[in-house]
Order: structure tokens, then sequence, then C-alpha cells
């Protein structure tokens, strides 16, 4: 059999409606920002791959450092035990995140780490003896992971319609803008009694179709959360790591939060790993004599050492000259190509920040991710060779920092050619 024979007799795909799928395509190598399928056809990955390979696929000095490690230390339980990689991570991820953080908490990926930084905050209050403040504050189109907390402060959804009944109730907000700000801030101050905390994607809402919005407003919300005893949470799990044009979206505001959650770019895409920081009053209000004060969460991969070995590896990449410049580079790509077509008939609205530039197409109907467009434009932009994997009607590029300019204008013009032709 063939693998995609084989593979449709044992395999259940994420997001996928398996009664009429699409057959997958079968990948056997990747290199930089391209992936092969085994009858040797090339690939763009303009999407890294769900947003995860920073740096392209197999880079050589990660999988240098994985193979060292692996040789190493592949594995040891972190409850009662310690190691380098573990340490040395920290004291860099502690280092570069904006504010001030002071530990981290290491679990397997972007819902973990929300799932973590959930129930952090909710049991900070709990440790305090405050029983009143167990409501959680989120935006109304928020995707923050698929695991029940994590759905739970999401926005309603197809993604959460099955479970609705079943997940904790939240405080759904508007985008914060130059109309609305006042009354967000007196709504949360208002609310401050039984706000626990307040979970954001900052700048941009990734899976709820790459929504943006300013930083400054964002400053007056974590502001007015600080006035009122609110505890904060930005989930930079797809904006950490350069994405936005800073290492962290946060980067870009004035006001800091009390917790990070990290995943997706933080290994580079090598491997899965989770991170949640938070600052030293969080973790003080876990600092008991009593016993049930104790953070009771762990993972059996809690601080893999391999996967902190990816991280290091895939952090010196980041952290170097060349890579700032490439992302500046990709960035001021974009913008020409924003101006290129935002005037064109099909766009609905276009917007961009950072390495992250989303086209919404005129259909003629509301948004939806359900959009018939969505099947159409995929295989468009497949049988250019290139991997874009469209929110319904909106498309976005957020491609690994070491796609080519040459690269990046094939792109820009099967989008061209597609908003003329589709």
């Amino acid at each position: 059999m063939s693998l995609i024979e084989r593979d449709k007799k044992v395999i259940w795909h994420p997001y996928t409606q398996m009664k009429d799928a699409q057959n997958p395509i079968p990948i056997v190598k990747g290199e930089g920002v391209y992936l092969y399928d085994e009858d040797g056809n090339k690939y763009i990955d303009a999407v890294s791959s769900w947003w995860v390979t920073i740096h392209g696929h197999s880079h050589p000095y990660i999988a240098e450092k994985v193979s060292a490690q692996l040789k190493k230390l592949e594995h040891v339980i972190f409850a009662g035990f310690t190691h380098e990689p573990a340490v040395l991570l920290a004291e860099r991820l502690l280092h570069l995140l904006p504010g001030k953080q002071d530990k981290i908490f290491y679990s397997d990926n972007g819902s973990t780490a929300v799932e973590v930084a959930l129930k952090m905050c909710l049991q900070y209050w709990n440790n305090k003896g405050n029983d009143k403040k167990k409501k959680v504050l989120a935006f109304k189109d928020a995707y923050h992971g698929d695991t029940f907390g994590a759905m739970s402060v999401s926005g309603r959804s197809i993604f959460t319609n099955p479970f609705n009944d079943l997940l904790f109730d939240v405080e759904f907000i508007d985008l914060p803008n130059e109309k609305n700000i006042s009354n967000l801030t007196s709504h949360i101050s208002d609310l401050s009694s039984q706000l626990c905390c307040f979970i954001f994607e900052p700048l941009i809402l990734g899976a709820g179709g790459m929504l943006m919005y300013e930083a400054k407003y964002l400053d007056e919300l974590l502001k007015t959360c600080k006035e009122n005893d609110v505890l904060t949470i930005a989930d930079e799990v797809m904006t950490g790591f350069g994405r936005t044009g800073t290492y962290f979206a946060c980067e870009q505001l004035t006001q800091h939060p009390d917790v990070f959650c990290l995943s997706k770019g933080l290994t580079g895409g090598t491997m899965p790993m989770g991170v949640t920081s938070c600052n030293e009053k969080i973790f003080e209000a876990f600092l008991s004599d009593d016993k049930l004060k104790t953070l009771y969460h762990g993972h059996s991969f809690t601080a893999n050492p391999v996967a902190c070995a990816a991280s290091l590896a895939s952090l010196d990449i980041l952290l170097a000259d060349e890579t700032l410049v490439n992302i500046k580079r990709v960035e001021v790509q974009h913008k020409e190509f924003f101006k290129q077509i935002e005037n064109h008939p099909k766009v609905r609205t276009i917007r961009q920040t950072g390495t992250i530039i989303a086209i919404e197409w005129e259909t003629g109907t509301d948004t939806s991710y359900l959009s018939g467009l969505r099947d159409r434009l995929y295989n468009h932009f497949l049988s250019k060779g290139i991997i874009l994997r469209p929110l319904g009607n909106i498309i976005y590029i957020l491609p690994p920092y070491v796609i080519s300019n040459d690269d990046l204008a094939y792109i820009y013009n099967s989008i061209q050619q597609a908003l003329d032709e589709i």
C-alpha cells in the first residue's frame, strides 16, 4: 500500500472531517522553507507548519544540539530532580521576557501552558483566602487551545460548540479600540471583585481570524486590571519569538502581564514544549507550610532535556543579528504587498503586524471559518506549490524567517492571481 492508503486505515487527522477529507500529502523531507512529498514535489511552507517552524525545517544547528543531548540525557522525572538544559533555558527566557518574570513552569504545548496559567491564577486567590475572584476575563474571538480550560477562555465557536455546557463561565469583551476603551475599562472596574484574571493574545488573535488591535488600548486594559487587582496572562504561544516584529508582542506595551504562556516557536518547531512563566507575586502565594497550597500540576515530559536543548538552540538562532534582519525584511515585504492589493475589489480587509499578513476575502456574505471558499483557495495554492491554510475566507502568510524575497514574491503573485481569478 502507499503511504496515503496506510494513513487512511489508521490515522484520524486534526480539524478534519474524515468522511470527505482530501488525501493527505505524504511528506518525506523538510529543508529550510520547503517540504518535499514522496513524488518529489516541493512546497513552500508559508504558514510555518502551524506557526512553529520559525527558522525553517531540519535546521542543522538545532539538529546538532538535539543529537548531542540525546546521547547525554534523553529524559528524567522533573519532580525532585533537575538538569542543566532546563535551568539554562529558564535563565535565558526570564532574561528575555519583558517586565519582571521570576519563575518558569514547564509543560507540553500551548494548551497546557494556558491550563497551567489559569490554575496558577485561580489558585492564587484560593491560597489568599479569597473565594469571590473566580471569573476569568477574555476576548470574544479568542482562541487559547483545545483542552477544557483553554476552550473555556476561548470565544464560543464551532471549536467549542459540542462542549459549551461543560465549559466554565467566562466574561467576554470586545477587542479594544478608540470607541469602546472607556466602556471596557469601566466594565473591568465594575467586575473587579469577581475577576480572577484577564487572559489575552497580545496584538493579534490567531485562530480567531488573525484579528489585530493596537497596543495602546491593550495597555489601558492592563493598567485597569493592575489598578483593580486583576491578574493578567499574556498568551504569546503564537506571537512569541519574533512573530510581531519584536521578540515578544508584549515588548510593544508599557504595562506588563503577571504570566506568560509560550510554545510553538519555542523549540523552533522541532518538538512539543510549553512554558508558563510568572512573577514573584504569584509564586509566593504558593509558598506555605500548608501542603494544600501546592500547585498540583505536572506532565510526564515536563522539562524534557531534549526539548530544552532544541529550545536553547532555537534561541541562539533567534538572537543572532541575522535573524532580526530577516524578521524586519519579511515585515517590509509584507507592507509593500499590503499597498499593492489593499484596494482590490476582492479584498474585504487586509491587516499586517510583523511577519504576519492576513487577507479577508470578499464573499458577499459574513466571514466564516466554514466558508466554501476555503477549499478552493487551499487547493489553488497547493497547485502552485504553496502551503497556505485559510481560516475560512481569511488567508494569511506566516512564514519561516529565512524565507527569501523571491519565494515571498512568488506567494504574493499567486495570491494576486487568486484575487483576479477566484
